[in-house]
């Protein structure tokens, strides 16, 4: 009998999210066997936000004459992949899209960049647009060296200590009110757009998924607003990008969570944090609480094809951690560790069928 790899087809598209400029990562990632990219817009909003954890701008300017969302662009970032046989799956951002979320002056301005890049993905065949709803800051957190197994360094939270830090925006400033109106109209205008262009906009939740987080409101930060959103907008492009560390974070039955929100999946984060919202650290992919095995028979028995990439690691021996949660050691043991997983369930499965 052949292994799992060689006797089923998974079909399963374990990724990575890369920068758009050449990396050893980009090489790295291929020798782990894995072809597909969630990637990052040469100047969107995320390449600002995505390695802050403590709610700073990360310093890369976003210039207004670049149009990092059209097709030019996002089709120069496909072609440089290309050229390393890497295969462009997601991008996991966007314009800066604040104005939209709150209904600003420049709201009409940046639905029709984000439009544009919906369009520009459905002609490019990337079928999955990961978003958020967090305004002026990305995932939070508040201690990024904590202590892990053999001395590696992750992040963690802690409600206390946030509240303790300046507040990012002044009370009163923002309601949860006016991000629920923002993202209801976003919805109700990009929808059509999606389903048109054949691209899933695969929402992530607030991470961490409180509501609030040093004074900036959230609201994509339980099951109810995400069971709110999906009867509320029905559209087959509407979906949800299941990050199961903030949904892990949301429910004590992370795996009855997967089983409800299955059908409207488009893609992954597959992680797994130890604690609870307000207190919380980050875990190496087997020393967390979470049955991670579980998890994955959810997802090949139901055929899950989308994409499904690792997500903040611990910094291992020997690197810098001026990236926390994404340094390259502990991506690559990540990736192994999710392949490996597959490929067991897969292995049962091929048993169990004789």
């Amino acid at each position: 009998m052949g292994t799992a790899s060689e006797s089923v087809h998974s079909v399963i598209r374990l990724s990575e999210l890369l920068d758009p400029e050449p990396s050893d990562l980009w090489t790295l990632i291929k020798q782990c066997g894995v072809d597909n990219v969630v990637a990052l817009l040469d100047g969107g909003e995320q390449q600002q936000r995505w390695l802050r954890a403590d709610g700073a701008n990360s310093g890369v300017p976003v210039s207004p004459e670049r149009d990092a969302w059209s097709f030019g662009e996002i089709n120069s970032i496909v072609e440089r992949f290309r050229a390393h046989e890497l295969h462009v799956v997601a991008i996991e951002d966007t314009p800066p899209m604040d104005g939209l979320r709150l209904g600003g002056p420049d709201a009409e301005l940046q639905m029709r960049q984000i439009h544009e890049q919906i369009v520009a993905m459905g002609q490019l065949g990337i079928p999955v647009l990961c978003y958020n709803w967090m305004i002026v800051t990305s995932w939070a957190r508040t201690a990024t060296d904590i202590p892990a197994r053999g001395g590696a360094l992750t992040t963690g939270y802690r409600q206390t200590e946030a509240d303790a830090a300046q507040f990012l925006l002044p009370p009163g400033a923002v309601t949860h009110e006016q991000l629920w109106t923002g993202l209801d109209r976003f919805l109700a205008a990009s929808l059509p757009v999606a389903e048109e262009a054949g691209v899933k906009l695969a929402l992530h939740p607030d991470d961490p998924p409180l509501p609030s987080v040093r004074g900036v409101p959230r609201i994509i930060s339980s099951l109810e607003a995400y069971r709110r959103i999906l009867s509320d907008h029905p559209s087959p492009s509407n979906c949800i990008t299941f990050c199961q560390g903030n949904f892990g974070l949301m429910t004590t039955d992370l795996r009855s969570a997967i089983a409800e929100f299955l059908p409207h999946i488009a893609f992954v984060h597959f992680r797994d944090v130890r604690g609870e919202a307000t207190d919380f650290v980050e875990t190496f992919h087997d020393d967390g609480p979470t049955d991670l095995a579980a998890c994955m028979r959810l997802y090949v028995d139901a055929g899950y094809d989308g994409p499904m990439r690792p997500d903040h690691v611990p910094t291992m021996f020997g690197e810098s951690n001026t990236r926390p949660g994404y340094a390259t050691l502990g991506r690559l043991f990540a990736l192994g560790y999710i392949r490996g997983l597959e490929h067991a369930v897969l292995s049962e499965r091929l048993r169990a069928a004789g």
